[in-house]
């Protein structure tokens, strides 16, 4: 019974992989990590506030219009935003590309930080692109059928056998995860970017997931039949693509949101 129901998952999984990849083009310059994906079920069940799940969307399609405007035929980068920290996967023909990408992306609203993993170097092959999108397919299968890990709490990119682990989570689930993800075929190495947090946060965090997210529903619809249209906000991003109003992050000196503890931070460890 276990091994259908493993089948099936990961048949699912390479499902939704092959129409993702279906989409992407051969010479596209850059690709959109997973922008159009979070639904109202996504929204109930992520650690994430749903405010911050709208912030990871408009990120990711804010940073891609902006990295369009600066492509040449050697950029092939991949954003992807957790929580408002931005991870760059894909290539680049030169150093000064690299850093360039990661200055454009720094400048889009409400991104905390960025970890830089492009490389410098020829573009992946489309036999690289599809294995990566079944290893994908293989570790969120793999991550759904342990019982000790809840698997919205991590989102998994893959660039050439190299799987990257994104999430909110205890150190017990983090390595939990990075074992699961190590031991599918294919991963050449794991890199953590999560966001630790204790056994107390998280019990808190599910304490106040329910009612936080619908607040933060509530409050949505509420600032959307007062607010600007988006096309009004573009004075403030080079992005041509219209797109819900961001909450401004808050203040430095201002208390942590009720989903993130305030002692939080992305611990970044690559694992071989």
């Amino acid at each position: 019974m276990t091994t259908t129901i493993t089948a099936q998952r990961i048949a699912f999984a390479l499902a939704a992989g092959a129409v993702s990849l279906a989409c992407l083009s051969a010479c596209a310059p850059l690709v959109v990590g997973g922008a159009a994906v979070a639904g109202a079920g996504m929204v109930a069940t992520d650690r994430r506030t749903s405010t911050a799940q709208v912030d990871d969307q408009a990120i990711e399609l804010r940073g891609a219009a902006r990295i369009r405007d600066i492509a040449n035929d050697y950029m092939n980068v991949t954003v992807t935003s957790f929580n408002r920290q931005v991870l760059l996967t894909g290539t680049v023909g030169s150093e000064a590309d690299k850093r360039k990408v990661e200055d454009t992306i720094r400048g889009v609203d409400n991104v905390r930080s960025v970890v830089n993993e492009v490389v410098v170097g020829p573009g992946s092959s489309f036999p690289d692109r599809s294995n990566d999108t079944f290893i994908t397919g293989k570790v969120k299968a793999a991550l759904l059928d342990q019982n000790d890990i809840f698997a919205n709490s991590f989102k998994v990119v893959t660039e050439r056998g190299v799987v990257y682990l994104m999430g909110i989570a205890t150190r017990k689930e983090t390595d939990r995860a990075t074992d699961v993800a190590r031991n599918t075929s294919g991963v050449q190495k794991v890199v953590r970017m999560v966001e630790v947090i204790s056994e107390q946060d998280l019990a808190n965090l599910k304490a106040q997931q329910p009612l936080s997210s619908l607040n933060s529903a509530s409050g949505s619809s509420t600032s959307g039949s007062s607010s600007a249209p988006a096309s009004t906000s573009g004075s403030t991003s080079s992005s041509r693509v219209p797109l819900p109003p961001m909450e401004p992050l808050p203040a430095s000196g201002s208390a942590a949101p009720a989903t993130v503890p305030a002692s939080s931070g992305v611990v970044t460890t690559p694992v071989r």
